[in-house]
């Protein structure tokens, strides 16, 4: 005679399954990964409050709050309204320098309106579970119809000027194969840098130029998805989605060009060539770049404690391949770059180091996970 277990019994049993940790092998030993949430929709970037609690974002619209390592089930409001469509959607979240004593954090997120949508950047004081005083401090001229390739990612360098990713849009690629990143009359495939308020800073490198905008600071990007201050040089990195082939990680100099889509190591998505010489006088080169992509998203410098061997290190999330890899910064050839986490088979967005110098990340699949050492 059969026996039918009830759906809820299956359920409960697949999530036991998946809310173990596990353990894997690495060249720098073994690493334990533990879930500190599950069930999350979509998550594109997690944040760090003083006290250790997480802020989340969910790319449908919600930002939510995993408190004393459990995740609220309400999120929190006065988040702005977002066009959810493709690649849009709620993106980043970053605090400000002086959070402990403003209270202030910052989503980037896709804004729609009656030209399509943009990149935009809200501003707005957390108080409990609600946001407060919210007001858009930057959008980005690059509005299209397209739902594609909107950056975003942000991040504060120790003079407290914010940097934000901006996407090259994919429009109207590929008729004009996406030179507007080249044109710094709009905010198409650049990185911005702003004032804490969304003002523009002095010494941005095209203030007072005629027909170029003055928050650009660096230009020629396809759809950088990742961003960082270096905790040492206070150097500016970003990484870079390529099409087929062709991802890259930058160093970011104030003013350069980038290249897209005069210079890549990819292909169009139809497989053609998109330049025989991805190397020009003019454009920088990147630091890093993969072929094939990798489906590069969040990046992080490791500078803890708990993981002697990954101290300076890249890391380095995967999305389409499933994978985070750690990259030697003074590393050449395959010996620089290490693949981890590839049995877990998630799509990883962002990576980040808590307080307790472990690394979190976040998947697509709706999860944040606590890499720790296991020995």
């Amino acid at each position: 005679m059969k026996r039918f277990v009830p759906a809820s019994v299956l359920l409960a049993l697949l999530t036991a399954l998946t809310s173990e940790s596990q353990v894997f092998e690495t060249n720098s030993g073994r690493i334990r990964v533990v879930p500190v949430a599950e069930g999350l929709s979509d998550v594109w970037s997690l944040e760090f409050l003083p006290g250790g609690d997480i802020l989340v974002t969910e790319r449908d619209g919600r930002l939510r709050l995993i408190q004393d390592g459990v995740l609220q089930e309400a999120p929190i409001s006065g988040v702005p309204e977002v066009r959810f469509r493709n690649h849009g959607g709620l993106l980043d979240v970053a605090l400000h320098p002086n959070f402990a004593t403003n209270d202030l954090i910052y989503l980037s997120y896709s804004k729609p309106g009656d030209q399509g949508a943009t990149t935009a950047v809200f501003r707005a004081r957390l108080q409990g579970t609600r946001l407060v005083d919210g007001r858009d401090i930057f959008v980005a001229d690059a509005w299209t119809t397209s739902d594609v390739n909107f950056g975003s990612r942000m991040a504060f360098d120790s003079d407290g000027l914010l940097y934000v990713t901006i996407g090259e849009r994919n429009f109207p690629f590929p008729d004009d194969q996406g030179m507007s990143a080249q044109d710094l009359g709009n905010h198409m495939g650049t990185i911005v840098r702003l004032r804490d308020d969304g003002t523009v800073p002095d010494d941005n490198p095209f203030v007072g130029e005629a027909g170029r905008k003055p928050e650009i600071y660096s230009y020629g990007h396809r759809n950088p998805q990742g961003i960082l201050i270096h905790p040492e040089t206070g150097e500016v990195w970003a990484s870079e989605h390529g099409p087929m082939g062709g991802d890259e990680v930058n160093r970011i100099v104030a003013g350069a060009n980038y290249g897209w889509p005069l210079a890549s190591f990819g292909r169009t998505y139809r497989g053609e060539t998109i330049t025989e010489q991805p190397y020009q006088k003019g454009i920088e080169a990147p630091r890093f770049f993969w072929v094939p992509s990798i489906g590069i998203t969040g990046i992080m410098i490791y500078t803890g404690d708990r993981f002697p061997s990954w101290q300076g290190r890249m890391l380095v999330a995967g999305h389409n391949s499933r994978l985070v890899q750690v990259v030697r910064l003074d590393g050449r050839g395959p010996a620089e770059r290490e693949t981890i986490l590839t049995q877990l088979r998630q799509q990883f967005r962002d990576l980040r180091q808590g307080p307790d110098g472990l690394i979190y990340v976040a998947t697509t699949e709706g999860a944040v996970l606590r890499l720790e050492p296991a020995d």
